[in-house]
């Protein structure tokens, strides 16, 4: 997984959450928590969230900043950390990559029903929503920055 050592993919499987960041139009960062599940193929590592039914401040989640920003700046960075008071067990990683919408079909594409499916096994939250009718954000990534305070943890 693009050189990740397995303590840095043990903290991508164990996180809860990640933090999506994105550019806003005048080249402010724009960071937004988000639900996620990873996939990793020949290609390479690809991320996915779904911008499911909870409540959002727009009716439309197509409308949402983060997604307006995908659209027009599509490079896009989600960071997930380990949190610990005891700071010999502090680590994060850096996913860096190109960020698109992948719109649902209908019949849903073999990508939609994989990407639910990873969703809803990290997320029991997911197992009765209907996530095939929402749009997901994908992270095509293309680098990963690392840093743990161990030196079991092997950042980059």
């Amino acid at each position: 997984m693009l050189g990740l050592n397995p303590a840095q993919r043990e903290l991508l499987r164990a996180a809860r959450r990640g933090v999506l960041a994105t550019l806003a139009r005048d080249g402010q960062p724009r960071p937004v928590p988000i639900a996620y599940a990873i996939a990793e193929s020949d290609a390479g590592l690809t991320l996915y969230s779904v911008l499911d039914d909870k409540p959002k401040s727009v009716a439309d989640p197509r409308d949402l900043a983060r997604v307006r920003d995908i659209v027009d700046r599509p490079r896009a960075s989600v960071l997930v950390d380990h949190w610990s008071e005891d700071w010999s067990e502090l680590a994060w990683l850096r996913l860096q990559g190109h960020a698109s919408v992948v719109e649902p079909t209908d019949p849903p594409s073999a990508e939609q029903m994989m990407a639910v499916g990873l969703l809803r096994e990290r997320y029991p939250q997911y197992a009765k929503r209907r996530l095939e009718e929402w749009p997901l954000l994908r992270v095509v990534v293309e680098r990963v920055a690392a840093w743990s305070a161990s030196p079991s943890g092997g950042g980059a």
